[in-house]
């Protein structure tokens, strides 16, 4: 029932993205490999999109290993009230749709928050590569090695995550695999956790097992494959296993220090405040001894 309402939902948002601009302000241009549709004053960049999708897809197979066989939709939408009407989200600036391989992207936001157009567009992409090849694979993993094969990118807004992901460490309120599979929080701040941790998952992954062990894992599921299975044929440890390997480095690699480190900024402004605060009262209080000693005198 879930994934029926999950359906039409997603069913309506295409409809009212596409619906969102009447046929006279839109067009469509396309080769053999892509269809790019977008508002008329993004015509410069739907050229760009189709001049970038060979090579970012190329790119996408190597880092995969899987050779693209779809002809996906790009979708380019200049206004960024329009698109958030439809994702239903103030951070999102880009989605992917597996089922009609479809790619919506906010058009406005790209160049903004270190988002490029190419980026985005590679990283939604591996999301309907990942769906082409892979049954059913869980949303944590999913997002993980989409980040990962753009350099950490995510299709949210920067909005301080590293800060986010180690404040839930540090009070170990991280939140689990389990908890992540079906689908992400719907807005705030757990958003953006579910999208740091998953990115440090694959990174560990990375960091311990190689690149290689990120593609045996994605080669094991596209064979029929569950996530369990393949990560122990490919790491030769469970999932829960992993999840606590990972966390344990997470604790060991966080401190207090880098804590502080990575909010020095924040933390130095709220001293410079505390310290003219400080100062003001030590002011007023001079003033009001002044006072009354000439009070005295008198």
């Amino acid at each position: 029932m879930a994934r029926q309402l999950r359906l039409i939902l997603i069913t309506l948002f295409i409809v009212s993205l596409l619906s969102s601009t009447s046929y006279a302000e839109r067009r469509t241009i396309e080769d053999e490999s892509v269809v790019v549709t977008f508002d008329v004053p993004l015509q410069n960049a739907a050229h760009e999109v189709l001049r970038l999708y060979s090579d970012i897809r190329a790119e996408l197979a190597k880092d995969l290993g899987w050779k693209s066989d779809f002809r996906p939709e790009i979708i380019l939408v200049k206004d960024t009230a329009t698109f958030r009407r439809t994702s239903h989200s103030d951070l999102v600036v880009a989605q992917a749709f597996p089922r009609e391989n479809l790619i919506s992207i906010d058009y406005s936001r790209i160049n903004v928050q270190s988002f490029t157009l190419g980026t985005t567009l590679k990283h939604e992409l591996c999301h309907l590569e990942l769906h082409r090849h892979i049954a059913s694979i869980p949303r944590w993993f999913d997002e993980g090695v989409c980040q990962w094969v753009t350099g950490g990118l995510a299709e949210i807004m920067n909005t301080g995550g590293r800060s986010i992901f180690m404040e839930a460490a540090i009070s170990n309120r991280l939140i689990s695999f389990e908890g992540l599979t079906e689908r992400f929080p719907a807005d705030g701040r757990d958003l953006v956790l579910a999208y740091e941790e998953s990115k440090s998952v694959i990174e560990y992954i990375k960091k311990e097992f190689g690149d290689s062990g990120v593609r045996n894992i994605l080669e094991h599921m596209s064979n029929g494959d569950d996530l369990e299975s393949a990560i122990r044929k490919s790491l030769l440890i469970s999932q829960v296993e992993l999840e606590e390997r990972w966390k344990a480095s997470i604790t060991t690699k966080i401190s207090w220090f880098s804590y502080i480190y990575d909010n020095l900024y924040e933390i130095l402004f709220v001293l410079a405040a505390m310290i003219t605060f400080c100062g003001f009262l030590r002011v007023l209080r001079r003033k009001r001894k002044y006072r009354d000693e000439e009070e005295e005198n008198d």
